[in-house]
């Protein structure tokens, strides 16, 4: 809002929603499987047993627990790492992969204590209502990806190409915007959830 361009000024909505519209789903879970697993390592057997107790008997923890899962059924890491290989300066590709393979592993704890908690096999088991039309959303929603990131690479061209000079796309700049504001709207209303 200030017009300062550093972390200071970078607000919570934009931020949230990126996170989303590249697959992550950062914000929603990143962190719980640790929170989990240190909890956990205190007793492990006897702290499950409280842990599922809570999800069964506490409403505010069954809820949280049920959220957290929601958001990793729709986390695609494939689709994530694509938006990280292709939209990433070069110079920071060795570093985003690090960081994406911390995000993965955080990721694959969440996914495996959340499900320790609820007793289910798969994300989802519980409401296999809302698993289906989770997976159907996610399968359309994948080539719009593909789209977005294709279009947000073109933008990032013809901005350099004009300001080169020579322009060599067949599109405008204003198509190309078009474009990438339809896909971020699909992906929205394909996830349900905009951050």
């Amino acid at each position: 809002k200030s017009g300062k361009k550093d972390l200071s000024s970078l607000r919570a909505i934009p931020w949230v929603f990126s996170w989303t519209q590249s697959r992550f789903l950062l914000p929603a879970w990143y962190g719980v499987g640790t929170a989990l697993k240190d909890f956990l390592d205190e007793d492990y057997e006897e702290n499950l047993k409280l842990l599922r107790y809570f999800n069964f008997k506490w409403p505010f923890f069954s809820m949280a627990i049920s959220k957290v899962e929601m958001t990793l059924s729709k986390v695609d890491l494939q689709m994530a790492y694509h938006y990280m290989q292709e939209l990433s300066k070069p110079e920071d590709l060795e570093r985003f992969d690090l960081l994406f393979k911390q995000i993965a592993l955080e990721f694959n704890l969440t996914s495996e204590l959340v499900l320790s908690i609820t007793g289910h096999k798969k994300l989802l088991d519980g409401d296999p209502d809302l698993q289906r039309s989770v997976q159907l959303r996610n399968g359309t929603i994948v080539p719009v990806g593909f789209l977005q990131v294709s279009l947000l690479k073109r933008l990032r061209q013809h901005k350099q190409q004009t300001a080169s000079g020579v322009v060599q796309s067949r599109y405008s700049k204003g198509e190309l915007l078009r474009g990438a504001l339809l896909t971020i709207n699909g992906i929205a209303a394909g996830m349900r959830n905009t951050g």
